[in-house]
């Protein structure tokens, strides 16, 4: 009863909050099943946790949650709030919005339809803040809340020039250098942060008359600012390149912008990752990849820099850090830098992975951090003398932390125990927020309490599959891991169909991720066992192994898979020899091109999503050609290319369509500007040319990705269709 009074007032709080009187809200979808069958219908009704903050005084948390409803294709975004202090504590739901932060243990700010609002913690008195004509895309209050940065789109015509103001019909676009579009847009606008000062009203662009984005398009938001617990700073991201140049480079760097210094004077944007430092000019005889390693040893700081934080004593600014320049996939550091010292030092050195997202302790001495390791996301510590341990070793991935700031026990200035909120999911179950309390004497984390249920009731509904590790040899005689995903109601006397998981990236980890398309659950939940290498060049087993890919896309890494698969045919008596496939997105379809050609008829279908096919064409169609630049090693033109660039050309998939004779599905997205669709079409007409069984599921308005409600339903049909016609 109570569970039906709370829905129905929150029915009654959102319809009152909608400007849309036409659209009926979306809440939580009551979905009954009719089996214990994980459904493609079952999961898009689920909820999606997204943006979550903590109340200054620690005692509950404000989160988004997204729902989408399958009939209308549509989606919405609304905003609860939960205590993290009672147990079983009942979510309150607020009413529309999103990315909620506290002004006070009483007052939040949020996002709703391109403007930032104002409403009491039980949702009422709500107040339109801005009026930009729905422009703002993010937001962040200054500490002492009398100025706000606003991330606003700005007019941007340096590269796609502006047509005749007679011509208003016009649709062609006039382009005068690269990075024409990124993504799934043309550029015909960038993203600068606005200072809105709240008690005058003033506002201003931080970067006026800067033809440079920030945040970093296409998938940089507010992380990527940081204002200093003095109001007086702020340390953001930027890459101060465009065209030619910035379509080759990763150079971002991180600044720090005085908003009291006088205009002109040298420390109004200073260059915190540069200063003192005299960078090379790039020299045409040498190959990028080369000068970015030279660039290396050097110590020159010139790949990413972004998303700064600065420690609650204002003294730090951390931020994530790579080296080289045009490697997108480098080792991702944390960097701190002492302001009062001008020294700037790295402190997750002795972990050979990735740091992937991160947070200041308190005492600003201490920091925070997820990294993957053999194959999980988990939460580890540094200082600021780079002592780094670990904190949690679960069969799980964390995607997310902040800190609560309430601690259980003072002592002269010390405390028992610290707290932090983390998003946490696996393969079997979705986004949820757990309350972590940390003991600092033992530096474990002595509970982890799941505060969110979000889909619990879906969940409850379906017979869940299961995940276990498995470690084989590579045929260089190393140890690689593979996650073994077993159907629910598993028996091992059976026999079932079997798929090999290939990665995107090409140097994204296979860790216990929870996805709404390449989705494990679902697979195992109709039927599949899962065979997922984490392969040469995947994060998590040490630099060495991550870079090994570059340069090699069609060497140990597809030896890899093949040893997977191998393995588990020869060694697993549950694998049906005779029924398997092999599935993949991004570097994953690629790899399934390949192996389309080089199988020696394992499979028996593929299933390619939005993959690389011909590699010549996918130099020069990519936006981002700094990543074409170091995965292939060199331009196709160039004679005199080296080795490792011949040897990619010469063994780009469409150059084997000759040995194509296996049934394959190729999917796209039009929009999709990382890998043109033309690949995915090229694929299937020449498998249909070849005589080959093929479909062709082409996107005309997705991007590299399918975000919309009917198009991932159409998506999950075609794609478990295909598989059955072919394994069962």
């Amino acid at each position: 009863m109570k569970r039906i009074t709370l829905i129905l007032s929150a029915i009654s709080l959102l319809m009152a909050s909608c400007n849309k009187q036409e659209d009926k809200i979306l809440l939580r979808n009551d979905i009954q099943l009719e089996s214990d069958v994980m459904t493609p219908e079952a999961l898009w009704a689920m909820g999606r946790i997204g943006s979550y903050a903590v109340s200054p005084n620690g005692e509950k948390v404000a989160y988004q949650v997204s729902y989408y409803s399958v009939e209308e294709n549509r989606s919405n975004t609304v905003i609860y709030t939960q205590s993290l202090l009672k147990e079983s504590a009942t979510p309150t739901l607020l009413g529309l919005g999103s990315d909620p932060v506290w002004l006070s243990d009483n007052k939040l700010a949020f996002a709703s339809e391109g403007e930032v609002w104002t409403m009491r913690t039980n949702g009422k008195a709500r107040k339109q803040l801005t009026k930009t004509d729905g422009n703002v895309e993010g937001f962040l209050f200054s500490p002492d809340q009398k100025k706000v940065i606003l991330i606003k789109q700005v007019p941007f015509h340096e590269i796609i020039k502006e047509n005749p103001s007679d011509l208003p019909k016009a649709t062609g676009r006039r382009i005068t250098d690269l990075m024409y579009r990124h993504w799934d847009h043309y550029v015909e606008s960038i993203p600068h942060p606005f200072i809105l000062d709240l008690e005058t009203g003033e506002e201003f662009d931080m970067l006026e008359g800067m033809p440079y984005e920030c945040p970093m398009e296409p998938f940089g938001g507010i992380e990527q600012l940081a204002w200093s617990p003095d109001s007086k700073q702020i340390a953001y991201t930027c890459r101060t390149k465009t065209g030619l140049e910035m379509s080759i480079s990763t150079d971002s760097d991180i600044y720090l912008y005085d908003l009291e210094a006088e205009d002109g004077t040298v420390d109004k944007n200073r260059n915190l990752c540069k200063e003192g430092v005299d960078l090379p000019k790039v020299d045409p005889t040498k190959t990028l990849k080369t000068q970015a390693i030279n660039q290396m040893e050097e110590d020159l700081n010139v790949g990413y820099d972004l998303n700064p934080k600065f420690s609650p004593d204002g003294r730090y600014v951390a931020w994530l850090s790579m080296e080289r320049d045009g490697y997108e996939a480098d080792r991702q550091r944390l960097c701190i830098y002492d302001l009062k010292e001008n020294t700037k030092n790295y402190v997750t050195e002795s972990f050979d992975s990735n740091v992937d997202d991160f947070i200041w302790a308190s005492d600003s001495k201490t920091l925070y951090f997820l990294g993957v390791w053999h194959a999980t996301e988990n939460l580890y510590r540094t200082n600021l003398q780079g002592e780094i341990k670990q904190l949690s070793d679960y069969q799980a991935d964390f995607g997310s932390l902040q800190l609560v700031t309430v601690h259980d026990t003072y002592s002269d200035d010390s405390y028992i125990y610290e707290h932090i909120l983390l998003e946490r999911h696996d393969y079997m179950h979705p986004a949820d927020l757990y309350l972590a309390s940390i003991r600092k004497v033992k530096d474990t984390i002595e509970s982890l309490t799941q505060v969110t249920h979000e889909n619990d009731h879906i969940l409850s509904q379906i017979a869940a599959g299961s995940s276990e590790t498995r470690w084989i040899k590579t045929t260089t005689g190393e140890d690689m891991h593979y996650w073994i995903v077993k159907p629910p109601h598993f028996d091992p006397n059976k026999k079932y169909p079997t798929l090999l998981f290939c990665e995107g990236g090409p140097q994204s980890p296979v860790s216990q991720f929870w996805s709404y398309r390449w989705n494990f659950m679902i697979m195992a939940s109709q039927g599949y066992v899962i065979i997922a290498p984490n392969r040469h060049g995947l994060p998590g087993f040490g630099l060495a192994w991550q870079e090994q890919i570059s340069g090699d896309w069609t060497g140990q890494c597809m030896q890899d898979y093949l040893a997977a698969i191998d393995d588990a045919a020869e060694n697993l008596p549950y694998v049906d020899k005779d029924r398997l496939g092999a599935v993949g997105a991004s570097f994953g379809g690629f790899s399934v091109y390949y192996l389309a050609g080089h199988h020696d008829k394992r499979f028996k279908c593929f299933i390619a999503h939005d993959g690389a096919f011909n590699l010549e064409a996918m130099y020069t169609e990519t936006e981002e050609n700094w990543f074409s630049n170091w995965e292939y090693d060199d331009a196709y033109w160039n004679k005199d290319m080296t080795a490792n660039a011949r040897k990619t050309y010469e063994n780009s998939p469409h150059r084997f369509v000759d040995k194509w004779d296996t049934p394959i599905l190729c999917i796209h997205g039009e929009k999709d500007y990382r890998i043109n669709a033309t690949q995915g079409m090229s694929a299937f007409n020449a498998a249909r040319m070849r005589g080959i069984e093929a479909e062709l599921l082409i996107f005309p308005d997705e991007n590299h990705w399918v975000l919309k409600p009917q198009n991932g339903i159409l998506w999950q049909r075609t794609y478990f269709d295909w598989l059955a016609k072919w394994l069962k």
